[in-house]
């Protein structure tokens, strides 16, 4: 859920990266996943085969998993982590999971709320200071509550037409929350809080900033002893100290819809420090971090309930939807499904949880736009790989 909209098409530029940098990269798994994770679910031949046909037709790497009570897991891969080394895409590849670290987010403020270090309903502007703050329309008065279920309307930095503009014109920049800060600044809010819903990532970068602030460790650090040690995930991180580490796939765009995908691995520098995106993950961890979460593991069931709350959402040519804190509620027809996704210039990721079954379904990739998305990430494409677990 984390695209940038460029309308300029000055293709020298994305060939400009360094050539040192893209040279850097050793491709492969730090670890293999946990042996207790056997491939025994029912339709693992078809969803092998389905994901197999997904590579076939273009999508560079891919990876699925699948956990269903009573049918157990199915983890598959298929396609290429490294096509430039010959490197095949792994069940245990790392790649960027993007926007999904706003459900670690959300959960991350909601356990600070749980002990009464937070109060969803004061304004952020009772947290963080005032120059932090400062000529981000809305800031002053939108909640917490509002930040993490996108009604506060803050503008999105990363829609604007100079920021865009910055990202192509320097496309392995590392950026630092400030300076995407900056495009939020001096913008009109979307409407006033409360009053609509509309994604934003600047709401996230704030509530990054708030964890810090009132937990007194970097929201990573925050992340690391409250959900990803607990949870015994070893292919889950959010490494400021390395944001392009060796052992993460390369990642591949369409970006211009020439059916030629280029690599893009360092293009992705906004998404190093902050809290609406910069994850990296495997499908199995994420379905972990989902089950844990609705099992009441990571926050408590009343609270729990409070971030399935939600106010009604429009995403055209997608599944009806709500959001929740941090979290998107999808009606499919196989069911209601909780469910974030995320992508970044390469990559992109998904997970959902069906609460009716207890089922858990996440695919990520390290290719997307042009071509690539009509595959993995539009609602034609749930339908077909969600039709393959249920039907």
């Amino acid at each position: 859920m984390k695209m940038i909209f460029i309308t300029c098409s000055i293709m020298c530029l994305f060939c400009s990266c360094k050539s040192d940098q893209l040279l850097q990269t050793r491709v492969g798994c730090m670890e293999p996943l946990n042996d207790t994770m056997v491939n025994t679910h029912p339709k693992k031949v078809q969803l092998q085969q389905l994901i197999d046909s997904l590579a076939g037709a273009g999508v560079p790497g891919i990876t699925m998993a699948v956990n269903q009570p009573g049918k157990g897991w199915f983890i598959g891969s298929a396609g290429m982590a490294d096509i430039a080394g010959n490197k095949k895409f792994e069940t245990c590849q790392v790649t960027r999971a993007g926007s999904i670290v706003k459900i670690l987010t959300a959960v991350s403020v909601l356990k600070l709320k749980e002990q009464n270090l937070i109060d969803l309903d004061k304004k952020i502007a009772d947290y963080l200071p005032a120059d932090l703050l400062k000529d981000i329309d809305n800031a002053n008065v939108a909640t917490v509550r509002q930040l993490l279920n996108h009604s506060a309307g803050l503008y999105n930095y990363i829609q604007d037409e100079q920021f865009q503009l910055a990202s192509l014109n320097d496309l392995t920049k590392t950026w630092q929350p400030n300076e995407l800060l900056h495009y939020a600044r001096n913008r009109n809010a979307y409407f006033a809080p409360g009053a609509g819903v509309r994604y934003s990532n600047t709401s996230y970068i704030l509530l990054g900033m708030l964890i810090e602030r009132v937990s007194g460790k970097h929201f990573s650090e925050y992340f690391k002893q409250h959900i990803f040690d607990p949870l015994q995930l070893k292919h889950t991180r959010f490494n400021i100290n390395d944001p392009v580490p060796a052992d993460l796939a390369r990642g591949y765009t369409d970006y211009y819809n020439t059916g030629k995908p280029f690599e893009s691995t360092y293009f992705n520098g906004w998404d190093y420090y902050t809290a609406d995106g910069g994850l990296h993950a495997v499908p199995t961890d994420l379905c972990l971090i989902m089950r844990a979460l609705f099992e009441g593991r990571l926050i408590n069931f009343p609270t729990l309930v409070e971030m399935l709350q939600t106010v009604p959402g429009n995403e055209p040519g997608f599944f009806n939807i709500a959001y929740g804190l941090g979290i998107f509620i999808i009606q499919t027809p196989y069911g209601t499904a909780a469910f974030h996704s995320g992508d970044a210039i390469g990559y992109f990721g998904t997970v959902l949880y069906f609460p009716a079954t207890g089922t858990t379904v996440s695919w990520m990739t390290n290719g997307n736009y042009g071509f690539i998305d009509p595959m993995i990430n539009t609602k034609e494409a749930f339908l077909r790989i969600l039709g393959r677990v249920f039907q």
